[in-house]
């Protein structure tokens, strides 16, 4: 069953009044200028087998900011989403255009649509992350992708691979991994992996000879394991 959620990404509507009065004969007029909004519809669809996605970050934002870079060690907002789910700090990343959540966890096959609304501004990058929480810090997702160019009326749709945050050793134990496969710890401060953003290698689990894995062959995922359509509808 499809899920969809509307959610309104903005800065506050702002308007300019200007007063003016030729004489005392003339009435006060006043202009109002509203600025230009932008409106974009985002579906997500979680391609997993059995990997609940946890509520989707959405950021608005210049090409200043990078939720993470492959081979750099992933921040702390991010560190925190990808090993356990909580996405209210990469929410609030200083100098967001605009930033909402998700609704709620994507189940597998299950599909969420978003849409977002923010004032018009040059240097528009959307950035979207969800954790696979049948994982330590496995997490999937958008990175700083230029939405200036999209016309209205224009769909763009791409698949997303998944990344490692590096941040939490791919341990696989019930005690580590907060997702309903064991509903364990989520994050934790000590970083004990290598402390760098890399391409997932997948889970290994109890069925492949992991003994201490809470994980089954069921926790399995292969790239890609979101689809992302982004349409401008003003």
């Amino acid at each position: 069953m499809n899920k969809q959620s509307l959610f309104k990404l903005a800065t506050p509507l702002l308007a300019i009044a200007v007063i003016s009065g030729c004489s005392d004969d003339d009435d006060d007029e006043e202009i109002v200028i509203e600025p230009l909004m932008r409106s974009y519809e985002v579906q997500v669809v979680n391609l997993t087998p059995n990997q609940p996605l946890s509520p989707v970050a959405a950021l608005v934002h210049d090409s200043t900011i990078q939720a993470w870079m492959l081979g750099s060690p992933a921040i702390v907002p991010l560190e925190v989403m990808a090993e356990g789910g909580d996405n209210s700090q990469l929410l609030a990343i200083e100098g967001l255009w605009a930033s909402a959540s998700g609704a709620g966890v994507i189940m597998p096959g299950a599909s969420e649509t978003m849409m977002l609304e923010f004032e018009d501004s040059v240097d528009l990058n959307l950035t979207l992350a969800t954790m696979l929480v049948n994982t330590n810090d496995a997490f999937t997702g958008l990175n700083s992708w230029s939405i200036d160019q999209l016309a209205v009326g224009d769909s763009w749709s791409a698949t997303t691979n998944v990344y490692d945050a590096g941040t939490e050793a791919n341990s696989e134990t019930a005690a580590t991994i907060p997702g309903p496969a064991a509903g364990g710890e989520g994050y934790a401060e000590a970083r004990d992996d290598v402390d760098r953003v890399y391409v997932h290698a997948g889970v290994i689990s109890a069925d492949d000879g992991l003994t201490d894995s809470a994980l089954s062959f069921s926790h399995r995922f292969d790239n890609p394991a979101m689809k992302i359509t982004i349409t401008r509808i003003e």
